[in-house]
């Protein structure tokens, strides 16, 4: 088990609580809305026209698991923002799994206009696998900044897994 970041009470907050906050919530909010208005037009017709595998979950479940992942995410990057390593090689973990962070958000935000918008089944699985990768990296790093903020985010490595296979599938029965 890698070692926790001894935090040192910084001199002012490494970030004030509101652009924590900000910083936390808003870019996991606008990926959701974003996948959201990606989704929504293509269910009824694309995605409904699509050979599935018996594995794959009602359409209703979709929208609960992901207002569940999207929050534990938010919340997760919101505690690692407050954290303030107090060794050059924790700092630099810190900065390198922030930048994890975003960049497996960035691939969360990218998979959805790739496979819903763009009707592109064998790019969403690129995607998603490269996703897969990065949450599973961003799990590791944060481990030795804030246990809590990367145990709350093996949910969405596991759905992300699980909708890889999904999407795996798709792509192979179409």
């Amino acid at each position: 088990m890698p070692p926790t970041a001894t935090l040192i009470p910084p001199a002012r907050p490494v970030l004030s609580p509101v652009p924590r906050l900000a910083a936390a919530i808003l870019p996991v909010a606008a990926v959701a809305v974003a996948g959201s208005l990606a989704t929504t037009p293509n269910i009824p017709t694309w995605y409904a026209g699509l050979a599935k595998p018996g594995f794959t979950p009602p359409n209703w479940l979709f929208p609960v698991a992901w207002t569940i992942l999207y929050t534990l995410i938010a919340f997760s990057g919101w505690r690692v923002l407050g954290t303030a390593p107090a060794t050059g090689g924790l700092r630099r973990t810190r900065t390198l799994a922030l930048w994890a962070f975003f960049v497996q958000l960035a691939l969360n935000g990218a998979w959805t206009p790739v496979f819903f918008a763009r009707h592109d089944i064998a790019g969403g699985l690129v995607v998603v696998v490269a996703l897969l990768v990065m949450i599973l990296w961003t799990i590791r790093l944060f481990s030795s900044l804030d246990r809590v903020a990367a145990l709350v985010l093996v949910p969405y490595a596991a759905w992300v897994a699980y909708a890889t296979a999904l999407n795996a599938a798709i792509w192979w029965m179409n």
